[in-house]
């Protein structure tokens, strides 16, 4: 029989560099899961990612349909069109159906995961430099 000599993860730090909700949101799910097995864990925001901890704009966090090849025409498995994002309306239309898919699964929204994080003992930092930057 073989010893197991993994050693368990003890910290993790997770780096949030982009803003929208498909990229927040793995970062603060990912933290606050390895609080609730009793790792620690840490949150680095650089650059757009910066708008999910500001207070200007932490609330205005949006889901952006142009780019995303995964991205599919809802009740659908076509794909959705990058030229449909252009639309002007598409990226709030697009937000409002996400946040509200994460309201009816009863799904933190991003400001309570952050107040969550920091409840469990989970750190926050922002990056200096980017909001140097940006004039934060």
């Amino acid at each position: 029989m073989e010893k197991n000599t993994e050693k368990p993860i003890k910290k993790v730090l997770i780096v949030c560099s982009k803003g929208s909700l498909v990229d927040v949101y793995p970062s603060l799910v990912m933290a606050n899961g390895a609080l609730m097995e009793g790792i620690e864990a840490e949150l680095f925001f650089t650059f757009f990612g910066l708008d999910a901890i500001t207070k200007k704009t932490m609330h205005k966090v949006c889901m952006t349909p142009v780019g995303n090849p995964a991205m599919r025409l809802p009740g659908t498995t076509f794909p959705f069109p990058n030229i449909i994002g252009i639309i002007p309306g598409v990226s709030l239309l697009a937000t409002w159906m996400m946040k509200r898919t994460i309201e009816k699964l009863d799904i933190p929204t991003n400001i309570e995961f952050i107040d969550m994080i920091r409840a469990g003992g989970g750190k926050v930092w922002g990056c200096k430099m980017a909001m140097d930057m940006f004039g934060l």
